[in-house]
């Protein structure tokens, strides 16, 4: 599903901020805060994001674009949910198919394949 809009959904006792496609990139610290902003305002706890909203440079671990954005996340205890086919990038390295295994076995950053994946952990 493609989403025009950002909206707010109650996934079990989960609010959840599903962003729009087409919003701004996540491309550094003020970008995740304009994120975290609108978690708060919305009253969520985790934010479903595109993968195409992720410029190239977040999954290059060596930017440290994704560390930064996800710190972000952490400090103000939010969960942070990518949603897409990231294929692609994980061709591109070890680190980053460990990152993304160690991330989806936690309980604050996840890659998935889309929304039904994030519902069906969030249950």
């Amino acid at each position: 599903m493609t989403r025009r809009t950002d909206e707010l959904e109650q996934v079990g006792a989960v609010p959840v901020l599903f962003c729009a496609a087409g919003g701004a990139p996540i491309d550094g610290d003020r970008a995740a805060g304009d994120l975290v902003g609108a978690a708060f305002s919305h009253g969520a706890q985790w934010i479903a994001v595109p993968v195409g909203r992720l410029p190239e440079e977040f999954f290059r671990l060596r930017t440290r674009l994704a560390g930064d954005v996800v710190q972000k996340f952490a400090t103000y205890r939010l969960g942070l949910a990518v949603l897409g086919d990231i294929s692609g990038h994980l061709e591109s390295g070890t680190a980053l198919r460990d990152f993304v295994r160690e991330s989806n076995r936690g309980t604050q950053l996840w890659f998935l394949p889309d929304e039904d994946a994030l519902r069906a952990k969030l249950l």
